[in-house]
């Protein structure tokens, strides 16, 4: 367990706090949404193949991101553009190939899609969690040596 926990450590801790986010939002899907459909292996295969593209689209995002950050502004944009249509790209197709073959149900799939968005507004929770499992505390926010207190900052006093 120690060694699973030292490779997590070692993985960008942003995208592991959204991928739990993802998978904690397909499981309540899955616990909640088994019991309000007809249908339950259809909601079943569709949600877990939506997770599966959230998930992806996260791993695409966050490498899309790694890799701007080392272009220049133009290169980095038109990167950015092009990996937002490609996620976009793969998740119609992916709907749409739910909606023709009968794999899945498709709007569980995009439901499960949605996992991406609720894990972005869980990552505070997960990244509480996450400090708790790996037993560690952010650090406090200081200011930078060259910061230096402004009239401004005179005249309204600490916040």
């Amino acid at each position: 367990m120690g060694q699973v926990l030292e490779k997590i450590r070692k993985f960008n801790r942003a995208l592991t706090e959204l991928l739990a986010g993802i998978l904690a939002y397909g499981i309540v899907c899955q616990t909640v949404g088994i019991f309000l459909v007809k249908n339950k292996l259809q909601y079943s295969i569709g949600l877990w193949i939506g997770i599966a593209l959230a998930a992806g689209a996260a791993v695409h995002m966050w490498r899309s991101l790694d890799r701007a950050l080392d272009m220049g502004e133009g290169a980095a944009s038109k990167m950015m553009i092009t990996g937002n249509l490609v996620r976009y790209g793969v998740i119609v197709i992916a709907i749409v190939v739910m909606s023709l073959t009968g794999i899945g149900h498709p709007l569980a799939g995009f439901l499960g899609v949605m996992g991406l968005k609720v894990a972005a507004y869980l990552q505070p929770f997960t990244h509480k969690l996450s400090n708790r499992i790996f037993h560690e505390t952010d650090p406090v926010a200081q200011p930078m040596p060259e910061e230096e207190e402004t009239d401004v900052d005179k005249e309204i006093g600490p916040m």
